[in-house]
């Protein structure tokens, strides 16, 4: 039932931010979905991936912030 709901939302938020072009906003989204479902593991890569790729994003600060909430390791 969640990865269903998961799936839903994903279906729906991801298309919406790459619209704009957006690709660290969808990761974001993505991440926060994933902390939601308790997949913290992939939350973190999500994180990480934002930091690595697009350290200037808007939601790089906010990525750094939910990464350290989450700590760094599993």
């Amino acid at each position: 039932m969640k990865a269903t709901i998961f799936f839903c939302l994903w279906v729906l938020i991801v298309p919406l931010t790459a619209c704009s072009g957006n690709e660290a906003a969808s990761l974001y989204e993505t991440a926060r979905l994933e902390e939601k479902q308790n997949s913290l593991d992939h939350a973190r890569q999500l994180y990480e991936e934002i930091l690595r790729k697009y350290p200037n994003a808007e939601v790089a600060a906010d990525a750094k912030k939910r990464l350290d909430a989450l700590g760094n390791t599993p």
